[in-house]
């Protein structure tokens, strides 16, 4: 396993033990970084009109298309690092 893989999942547990929860635009980030650097560029069809929750999540991970998996990877250990400090 690679370094970078070793710190991503590092970070996942690390923001499970966070004792303030983050707001809903790092929320966001998060998910949007984490679902990138797993499965890449967004797949599927956006929900619809009135899953506002489900459209936000499409959209913000929508906007990382192009994105390698190496690069959400390293945002969402840097975005958790900022989170701990």
């Amino acid at each position: 396993m690679s370094n970078l893989n070793e710190l991503f999942e590092k970070a996942q547990k690390d923001v499970k033990s966070l004792t303030d929860k983050p707001g809903n635009d790092i929320l966001l980030a998060l998910y949007s970084y984490y679902k990138q650097g797993t499965q890449g560029d967004v797949q599927g069809d956006k929900p619809g009109f009135f899953d506002f929750v489900g459209a936000s999540k499409y959209e913000a991970w929508e906007a990382l298309k192009g994105t390698s998996k190496e690069g959400a990877m390293q945002k969402y250990i840097d975005q958790v690092a900022r989170l701990i400090d």
